[in-house]
Formats: structure tokens, sequence, C-alpha cells
């Protein structure tokens, strides 16, 4: 990715944030919507915004759902809000990262593991004896 499109991902990212937080009224949006990240075209012509929605999977399929209806919407407050050329055609994809790192991070807790010794405690015992 070029520095340039990393940088209008960085500003796409921020201002799609703030436009879904407080200008798109649809009811199916959740309430928590995060923009976990926006990867653009080398061109800027495209944009996949990923999105992470907090709660069961139909809040999540009806937040992706608004979010697609209101793509013009989006793309029309950014042309107002950005001074670039051209406002990137949006795609919004179910971000599950965060979901899929908290079921990785309870496995490693559920399992039933002693905690190891420190190193210089067992040397201390060996040579104590």
């Amino acid at each position: 990715m070029s520095r340039r499109s990393e940088q209008v991902s960085a500003l796409l990212r921020r201002e799609i944030s703030q436009i879904i937080q407080t200008g798109v009224k649809d009811p199916r949006v959740s309430g928590m919507v995060s923009v976990m990240r926006v990867e653009t075209t080398t061109d800027i012509s495209f944009a996949k915004v990923y999105i992470s929605v907090y709660g069961d999977e139909s809040d999540k399929r009806g937040t992706l759902k608004a979010l697609k209806s209101a793509t013009g919407f989006i793309r029309g407050e950014l042309l107002h809000r950005l001074s670039i050329r051209a406002i990137p055609a949006l795609r919004f994809i179910l971000d599950e990262t965060l979901e899929q790192g908290n079921e990785i991070l309870a496995l490693i807790d559920s399992l039933d593991i002693p905690p190891e010794e420190p190193e210089d405690q067992e040397a201390e015992g060996a040579a104590g004896s």
C-alpha cells in the first residue's frame, strides 16, 4: 500500500466512524459499531471498510445491511467533509477478529496449566540441599 493510500485510509476510517455514530439514523445500526480499518486500492477508487459490531448475530447482520444501504449517504457526507478528488466506492465487511481473539484467549485461560517456578528459585532450592 502506498503512503498516500495509507493516509487516505486513515482519514476515511476516522470520518466514516464519525458519520456512522452521528449521521446514520437507521434503527438497524447497533450502538456499538467500530470501524476497525479501511483498506483502499492504490488508485483510491475502492475501499473496504471493516467494521466490528458488539451484539448478537442478528445485530451484526442488521447493522451490516443498514450500512450497505446507507453507502450513498456516507459517500455524500465524505464528499462534503474531505478534500480529495474522488470518494472511493465503499464496501462494508464484518470484521470478527476481536471475537476470534477473545475465543482464543478464553481457550487459553481454560487450560489447566500450573505456573512455572522462576529459574532463580529453582537454582536456590538445588543449592540449599
